[in-house]
C-alpha cells in the first residue's frame, strides 16, 4: 500500500510541476493548451505538488511507526 501511495504522490508532484510550468508560460506545450499563461494553474499546480509531498511524508511516518 505504501508503494502505491508513493507512486500517486510522485505523479501528483509531477503533474503539479507541469501545471505550474504551463500556468507561468515556462512550459508552453501543447501550444493550444488553455492553461498557458493562466495564473490560476500556478496555484492549482502548487496545491497538487504540496498534496503529493504531504502524502509522501505521511506514508513515511506511518511506515516508521509500524516498525
Amino acid at each position: 500500500m505504501a508503494r502505491i501511495a508513493n507512486i500517486v504522490a510522485g505523479l501528483l508532484i509531477l503533474i503539479g510541476l507541469v501545471w505550474m510550468g504551463q500556468g507561468s508560460g515556462y512550459f508552453p506545450y501543447p501550444a493550444e493548451s488553455f492553461m498557458i499563461d493562466q495564473t490560476q494553474w500556478i496555484y492549482w499546480g502548487a496545491l497538487a505538488a504540496v498534496v503529493g509531498i504531504v502524502v509522501i511524508v505521511v506514508t513515511r511516518n506511518a511506515r516508521h511507526r509500524s516498525r
